[in-house]
C-alpha cells in the first residue's frame, strides 16, 4: 500500500530520537493475547503483531463496549484520549469496524458512500489533508451520512516514523486543520499513520489533539487490485485477527473495492456480524 510512491515522495530528513514506549493492552473479546515489547523507533501497526508500541497482535488497542465520548479536539480532550492504537469496536461483541483510506476521491468516495448507505453501515474515513481541502463537498457528505473522520496526514509519507518530531507534528496537525475546515468544523476523531508508521511521538501528538490513534487488523489488499474475489477472500480469512478492516476510496481505480465492499457487507450480515466505530476513549 505504497501510496506515497504514487502521490509523491517527501524529501528525506534527519531522524529524531523517539522515546521507547511500553504499552500493555488488555485482551479483548477477540481473544488476542496481551503482549508487551519495546522496539525503539519502530511503531508499525500491521495485522500480524509487528507493532513496536508493544500492543500485541494487530496493535491491540482496547476493549469492546460502548465509548460515548464526543466533543472537539484539543484541550477539551486532553487526558481523555489514550495514546494506544485502537482496534476494538465500540459496539463490542463480534462487531466489525469498516475503515476507508486515502480519499476523498470525486469518483470513488460517492460510490463507497452508496454501498454503505445500501447496507445501513457506518464507517470511518481516513482522509488525506489536501484531498479533503480539494473536495469539501465530499467531506461534508461523509459527515452528513453519519460516518466519522480520521486524519491520514498531509503527504501520506509512510516513512514519517523516521522523520523529526516537528515534521510528524506538521503532517498530523496541518491535515487535521484541512479536514476540519473542509467538514465545516466537524470533529476529526482518529489519526491513522500512513502505512502504520506510528511512533510514540505521533501517537502522543494525536491524542493530545483529540484524535485516537487508529490501527487495523485486516488489510483487504484492495490497493493492489488483486480482483474482487481475492479482496473478499482476504477479509474473510483474516477477520479472525481482529475487528478493524482496511479498504481504500483513493489512490487509483477503486472499482474492485466498491464491488468487494458490497460482498463483504452481505457476508457479514449473513454471519450475524454487526458493524460499528472503533473505540475512542477505551484503553
Amino acid at each position: 500500500m505504497d501510496f506515497k510512491a504514487r502521490m509523491g515522495n517527501v524529501g528525506n530528513r534527519s531522524r529524531a530520537a523517539v522515546a521507547v514506549a511500553v504499552v500493555v493492552a488488555a485482551a479483548t473479546a477477540w481473544a488476542v493475547p496481551t503482549v508487551t515489547a519495546t522496539v525503539p523507533g519502530h511503531d508499525r501497526n500491521v495485522a500480524q503483531g509487528q507493532d513496536g508500541s508493544g500492543e500485541g497482535q494487530g496493535g491491540q488497542g482496547g476493549q469492546g463496549g460502548q465509548d460515548g465520548a464526543q466533543g472537539s479536539g484539543g484541550g477539551a480532550q486532553q487526558g481523555r484520549i489514550p495514546e494506544g492504537i485502537a482496534h476494538a469496536s465500540e459496539a463490542g461483541g463480534n462487531a466489525v469496524n469498516i475503515t476507508i483510506d486515502d480519499g476523498p476521491d470525486p469518483v470513488w468516495t460517492p460510490k463507497v458512500l452508496d454501498v454503505l448507505k445500501r447496507y445501513g453501515v457506518k464507517a470511518t474515513f481516513c482522509m488525506i489533508g489536501p484531498q479533503a481541502k480539494a473536495h469539501p463537498d465530499l467531506v461534508k457528505q461523509v459527515v452528513a451520512a453519519g460516518h466519522r473522520l480520521c486524519d491520514h496526514t498531509v503527504d501520506h509519507d509512510t516513512s514519517m516514523d523516521k522523520k523529526p518530531v516537528a515534521y510528524q507534528e506538521r503532517e498530523i496537525l496541518d491535515a487535521k486543520k484541512m479536514i476540519e475546515q473542509a467538514a465545516g468544523g466537524a470533529e476529526v476523531m482518529y489519526y491513522r499513520a500512513p502505512g502504520g508508521s506510528f511512533t510514540p511521538d505521533s501517537r502522543r501528538i494525536a491524542a493530545a489533539n483529540g484524535m485516537r490513534p487508529l490501527g487495523w487488523n485486516v488489510d483487504s489488499k484492495d490497493f493492489e487490485k488483486p480482483g474482487t474475489a481475492a479482496i473478499v477472500e482476504t477479509v474473510k480469512k483474516e477477520l479472525g485477527n481482529g475487528p478493524t478492516v482496511l479498504f481504500h476510496d483513493g489512490g487509483g481505480d477503486r472499482q474492485q473495492t466498491v464491488e468487494a465492499l458490497g460482498q463483504v457487507l452481505t457476508w457479514l450480515k449473513s454471519q450475524g456480524r454487526a458493524t460499528g466505530f472503533p473505540v475512542r476513549t477505551a484503553p
